[in-house]
């Protein structure tokens, strides 16, 4: 009888994957793709909530305590790269780099400068961009897959903005009014697209599987 229930809801479950057709071949999106995707987008929701309320305190209160909020976005930014589904290894192993050296370069910054006064700090000296630029490298690089796959124009604004801030802060070739204002408006378009994507079918996440199949072949990538 306990065989027959096993058999009788592992076939309910195949019945309630969705089968695609693929570039290479015919997929299924499992339950278990469906539930990275929802994390994925909750992990993109907490990073844009924690960079749209950090810098909302640090204009409305001040550098000292926003510091707090690139915990929840560094934790969310993290998870949503494990989560997220890029089917080219290289590039998704160098996102998840760039976000390890963002947040050693965080950790870094706050034992040699003190928590209190991150921001201000990098504020004075634009330098330490160096320490902590990685970490929203790999932000702009989550952004640019939004964009590539889906042509969502917050999504190419997110990639645009956040570069063109640090490295106008850095180059000291912008104000800091006008790089908070991109780095606000950057926050804001990632806070829009973590909310649109929950309308999405989760297979538009996921992608062409079979395109991640026969990238995993070694054969076929002898072929590349």
């Amino acid at each position: 009888m306990t065989n027959n229930t096993q058999s009788l809801n592992s076939d309910i479950a195949a019945m309630a994957e969705k089968e695609f057709e693929g570039v290479y071949g015919r997929y299924r999106i499992t339950s278990t793709d469906e539930l990275e995707v929802q994390r994925y987008r909750l992990a993109l929701l907490l990073c844009g909530v924690a960079f749209t309320a950090g810098l909302g305190q640090w204009l409305m209160i001040g550098p000292t305590w926003a510091w707090l909020w690139l915990l929840p976005m560094s934790i969310g930014l993290g998870l949503a790269l494990n989560w997220i589904h890029i089917y080219l290894r290289p590039l998704h192993q160098a996102l998840k780099l760039l976000w390890a050296l963002g947040c050693l370069g965080a950790v870094v910054m706050a034992w040699s400068v003190g928590t209190d006064t991150m921001l201000s700090t990098v504020t004075a000296e634009p330098a330490w961009i160096w320490a902590i630029g990685p970490l929203f490298a790999a932000l702009t690089g989550v952004g640019f897959k939004e964009f590539f796959c889906f042509g969502r124009p917050e999504a190419i604004g997110l990639t645009l903005l956040i570069p063109i801030a640090l490295l106008g802060h850095l180059s000291g070739l912008m104000s800091g009014s006008i790089v908070m204002g991109l780095l606000g408006s950057a926050a804001l378009l990632l806070l829009v697209l973590a909310l649109r994507k929950f309308g999405m079918d989760a297979a538009a996440d996921v992608g062409d599987k079979s395109v991640f199949a026969y990238l995993s072949n070694p054969q076929a990538n002898e072929a590349l």
